[in-house]
């Protein structure tokens, strides 16, 4: 007699693949700060100022953001398989690359050709996370990506300081580079676009997947989506300017700090690779939790407005208040710990906001993804310049925190506004919360 599917225990090909990504998101941040860590090392030799080193964080910044949209459309149509495939190994030959650079000329050149490579790594893995995991796990599927963001950013200092005291700068770059190209072999072996597409998904794996979801969801490829419904959405407007401040305040941690705790708080490099480590180890907790926070509280009160809109909001407003105050206080052992402690909170947020843009997007979650962290890499390819600036002409690291609160705190309001019950497209908008298994939505509206 055969069994249903019910009746069967299901595989776990799912979290196989959130492991993937997981290892992923790790190397992602290991390359991406790799150069923060080296930034003394490279200043020193090339003689560069503040402001060139300004210039080279955001090269990486302004890249990843002009290539973030096309690379996220990629993946909605043809699949991450192959997208990511692509993106992983390119910026894998660019972060080796980094190592042959002469000066700032050729290290600004591979610093762009980098963020193009690397543009679309996340949301490609939010829009996997979609079409792999149960909706009601999909914030802690983001979290788990994002924890793998916070560990590899951790262990880059402390690792990547000491290669550095070994064997120099640039034979560095290529071993970090050399980690992303095994990623890609696993995943291209391994890794298929849909779980009903693998061999290790069983029917109860399956079933317990798609549960809740409709027919349009269930479709191979997303359809066509207008870009005047993308561009034309002031909920989508809405959502990309929270990320803007949100990314702003994220690039201080991924390009100058190690640089501000030596030179600013005057560490030695062995404390100042912890306290660059720390607020990393920090935020994987804070991952954890908001990721786990934003799915309960989702659960629990059938609002995703409260679920999604009042842990962004909280983190942002807690993460600015820390900065002041680290930024006001002479003890450099108590500011770099409030700085861990921005961090926390500022990095509870990312599940949640990921998270709005799969509740908006829904089949077109790789653009509405992608379209987003455009729009937050705008705000990171800002931010490096600006303390850059701030530092060689005001000769102060003091005032840049306080224009990142103050940032945050437009981020706070932007997240009050946000409607993640609102979907992006007419067809998205027939799918009911109750379909999503919330409670207490049947009737969503379009955004226009």
């Amino acid at each position: 007699m055969s069994q249903n599917a019910s009746d069967v225990r299901p595989t776990r090909a799912r979290f196989t693949v959130l492991w993937l990504l997981f290892a992923l998101a790790v190397i992602t941040y290991l390359d991406r700060l790799c150069i923060s860590v080296a930034a003394p090392a490279i200043s020193d030799e090339f003689h560069l100022t503040p402001s060139q080193m300004g210039y080279l964080f955001s090269a990486f910044t302004l890249a990843y953001a002009l290539f973030e949209v096309p690379s996220g459309w990629l993946g909605d149509r043809f699949g991450t398989h192959s997208a990511l495939t692509r993106i992983v190994l390119w910026w894998s030959a660019f972060t080796m690359l980094t190592g042959a650079t002469t000066g700032f000329g050729s290290l600004l050149f591979v610093r762009l050709l980098f963020g193009a490579g690397e543009a679309g790594a996340v949301p490609n893995t939010a829009r996997t996370i979609s079409q792999w995991m149960p909706k009601a796990q999909q914030g802690r599927g983001l979290s788990t990506a994002f924890i793998g963001h916070s560990l590899g950013a951790a262990i880059s200092a402390p690792l990547v300081f000491q290669l550095i005291a070994r064997q120099g700068w640039r034979l560095t770059f290529v071993e970090c580079g050399l980690v992303g190209v095994v990623w890609c072999g696993c995943w291209h072996r391994w890794f298929r676009n849909r779980p009903e597409e693998h061999p290790s998904v069983n029917p109860a794996e399956l079933q317990l997947i798609q549960a809740g979801r409709t027919e349009p969801e269930l479709a191979t490829h997303s359809p066509r989506l207008p870009w005047k419904t993308l561009f034309g959405s002031a909920n989508m407007a809405l959502i990309c300017a929270m990320y803007f401040a949100y990314a702003y305040g994220l690039y201080f941690y991924i390009t100058w700090l190690p640089t501000y705790l030596i030179r600013a708080r005057g560490f030695s490099t062995a404390w100042a690779s912890f306290f660059s480590s720390l607020p990393w180890v920090v935020s994987i907790g804070a991952h954890l939790f908001g990721g786990w926070i934003t799915d309960w509280l989702a659960r629990r009160t059938g609002s995703l407005k409260l679920a999604r809109c009042g842990v962004g909001a909280v983190g942002l407003a807690a993460s600015g208040i820390a900065l002041v105050i680290a930024a006001r206080t002479p003890n450099n052992v108590l500011a770099a710990s409030l700085i861990a402690v921005a961090a926390g909170f500022q990095l509870m947020t990312g599940s949640a906001a990921w998270a709005t843009c799969l509740d908006v997007g829904r089949r077109h979650a790789g653009v509405v993804t992608g379209l987003m962290n455009t729009v937050g890499n705008l705000g990171g390819t800002i931010a490096p310049v600006v303390m850059g600036l701030i530092v060689e002409k005001l000769h102060s690291w003091t005032l840049p925190f306080y224009l990142t609160a103050i940032i945050l705190a437009c981020g706070v309001v932007m997240w009050l506004l946000v409607n993640p019950e609102k979907q992006l497209s007419t067809a998205d908008s027939q799918l009911s919360m109750a379909e999503a298994g919330l409670p207490g939505n049947e009737q969503l509206t379009t955004d226009n």
